[in-house]
């Protein structure tokens, strides 16, 4: 946008008037934050130093107008600052977008770390359910052995006793201790199985802890590939970015160069116009007037007419 040369003038004197306020502002305010030296005071100092950036951020934006207005009657460095501000605001919220991402994603390995934990605990408690079971398994076979030594001892204190007596009493003897065989025998198949049953539990539970850790591997493998390939796109961004900005500071620059000539020309072209008025204005009064070149003409004029009435009178 350009403007003609008494605005400018006009606007240089309000932004020298704005620049001169603004310093006054600036140093009222270091005044006041030297005064305050307070402890409490703290909060406060920090928002006075805040505003004197401020003015001085200002003061450096007035200056490069006042130069612009100056040199190139236009507003293109305000122009340009509200550009580099929306660019800024617009990568701060792709960069806030992109944490936001990263967060979310951390949160879900968190979880999923969090899962596995929870697995791996059960896993532990399950193994030391094998170990109390094992534990309660050997305990129930010194329990049996210690049966029969007892039941042995017995059985010979009762044949001691009993070789006296009659072969009725030796075949029931002979019974119980078939009996007792038995239920030895019985006892010690039971323990077997169990003792089975709990090794066959305890290689499926560690055959599961495998396959968990190898899943939590691959999955954290695959998180790392992800935050990667993210990483990757975010440096093809930036430098897409960069290179459309790049651009559009050429683009920027013909545009204002094509402006610069089509006012040259316009102004040449009104330059032009204004001549040629002036030059048909004095014409107009040199040939009305009967200056110059045109007094010459009007004096032959004049003298052939008479010439002509001298003619007439004489015929």
């Amino acid at each position: 946008m350009s403007l003609s040369h008494i605005q400018s003038l006009r606007l240089t004197a309000v932004l020298e008037d704005c620049s001169d306020q603004l310093d006054i502002l600036g140093h009222t305010l270091t005044v006041q934050i030297s005064r305050e030296r307070d402890t409490a005071a703290a909060q406060e100092r920090a928002r006075l130093t805040k505003l004197r950036r401020d003015c001085q951020y200002i003061c450096q934006q007035v200056l490069k107008l006042h130069l612009d207005l100056k040199e190139k009657q236009s507003f293109s460095s305000v122009l340009q600052v509200v550009e580099e501000e929306e660019q800024k605001k617009k990568a701060e919220n792709v960069q806030r977008e992109e944490k936001r991402e990263l967060e979310q994603r951390k949160q879900t390995l968190q979880r999923q770390k969090e899962d596995h934990q929870q697995k791996t605990e059960k896993l532990k408690d399950l193994c030391q359910l094998a170990k109390d079971l094992k534990h309660q398994l050997n305990e129930q076979s010194l329990q049996i052995a210690n049966r029969k030594k007892i039941v042995e001892k017995d059985t010979e204190l009762q044949l001691q006793l009993t070789q006296k007596e009659t072969s009725q009493a030796e075949k029931l003897l002979e019974d119980q201790l078939e009996l007792l065989q038995k239920q030895l025998k019985v006892e010690v198949r039971v323990h077997e199985e169990s003792e089975k049953f709990l090794q066959n539990q305890h290689e499926e539970l560690q055959q599961q802890l495998q396959q968990w850790q190898e899943c939590t591997k691959m999955m954290l493998q695959e998180k790392e590939q992800q935050l990667n390939s993210v990483r990757c796109r975010r440096t093809v961004n930036l430098d897409k970015l960069s290179e459309m900005r790049r651009k559009f500071r050429e683009m920027e620059q013909v545009v204002m160069e094509d402006r610069e000539e089509q006012e040259k020309l316009r102004q040449q072209q009104a330059e032009a116009r204004a001549a040629t008025k002036l030059q048909a204005w004095w014409r107009g009064c040199m040939v009305r007037r009967g200056l110059g070149s045109f007094q010459r003409a009007e004096k032959d004029k004049k003298g052939k007419k008479k010439k002509d009435g001298k003619k007439k009178k004489k015929k």
